[in-house]
C-alpha cells in the first residue's frame, strides 16, 4: 500500500503542470468552525523563507455579487520553513490559533466564495470553493475546490505546488493543520503530460490524500 501510495503521488506530480516553488501561495484556509468562528479562523501561506509580506493583501470575494471584503493588509517575513500564519482575533488582540504570525479581525464566508492573495497591482494566488451557479462570481483558479463542512479546512496538497486549478490542488482536511504543511521535493518536470490524470483520479482516495497531508 505504501509503495502504491508513493507511486500515485509521484505520477501526479509528473503529469500535472507545476507552479514555481518560490511563488507565494495560499496553503490552507479554515473559515467554518463548529459553532462560532470567532478567534478560530486562519489562513496559512507558503513563501520563500526570509521574503517579505509587506504590500500583500488577503481579500475575500463574495460569490453572489463579487463584492470584496474583508481585506487584510499583511506584514512580516516568511519564517525558515516558509509557512506563515494569519489568525482571527478573538476580540482582545489574541487568537485561539497557536503560532500565528499576524492576528487580525476577519471572517471569510462559507462557499461559494473566494479568497485572493494580491498586491496593489497583481493577483499572486487565489482559491475559490463551493458550487458556483450561473451568474455567480468565481475568483479562484481553474475549477473551484470543495466547500468544507464545519470543523474542516481546505488545504493545498503540497504547500509549494500550484497547478492553477483549485480542485486539483486543494483537499478537505477533517483536522486542520495551522502552521504545518507538506512540501514537494520532487524537481519540476520540463513538460506536462496530460495522459494518466484520469487514472490517477480513479486510484486516488480521500483517505490517501488526507494521510499525505497529515504526514
Amino acid at each position: 500500500m505504501h509503495r502504491v501510495f508513493q507511486w500515485t503521488v509521484t505520477l501526479l506530480l509528473a503529469v500535472a503542470p507545476q507552479g514555481a516553488s518560490a511563488a507565494t501561495l495560499i496553503s490552507e484556509v479554515f473559515y467554518d468552525a463548529v459553532g462560532s468562528d470567532n478567534g478560530l479562523s486562519f489562513v496559512e501561506l507558503y513563501g520563500a523563507p526570509g521574503s517579505s509580506l509587506d504590500g500583500m493583501f488577503l481579500e475575500g470575494i463574495n460569490g453572489s455579487n463579487g463584492a470584496a471584503g474583508p481585506t487584510i493588509a499583511l506584514s512580516g517575513v516568511f519564517p525558515a520553513d516558509g509557512i506563515w500564519l494569519l489568525a482571527d482575533d478573538v476580540g482582545d488582540g489574541t487568537s485561539s490559533v497557536a503560532g500565528a504570525h499576524l492576528i487580525a479581525n476577519f471572517d471569510f464566508q462559507n462557499g461559494p466564495d473566494s479568497i485572493v492573495l494580491r498586491t496593489a497591482d497583481a493577483v499572486l494566488d487565489a482559491v475559490g470553493y463551493g458550487i458556483f451557479a450561473v451568474g455567480e462570481i468565481f475568483a479562484g483558479e481553474g475549477t473551484a475546490a470543495a466547500d468544507t463542512p464545519a470543523g474542516s479546512s481546505l488545504a493545498r496538497l503540497f504547500a509549494n505546488v500550484d497547478t492553477n486549478d483549485n480542485a486539483m490542488d486543494f483537499i478537505v482536511l477533517g483536522v486542520p493543520t495551522p502552521g504545518s504543511a507538506p512540501l514537494n521535493a520532487v524537481p519540476e518536470p520540463q513538460t506536462a503530460a496530460l495522459l494518466g490524470v484520469g487514472l490517477i483520479g480513479l486510484a486516488w482516495s480521500g483517505r490517501t490524500r488526507t494521510a499525505l497531508r497529515a504526514h
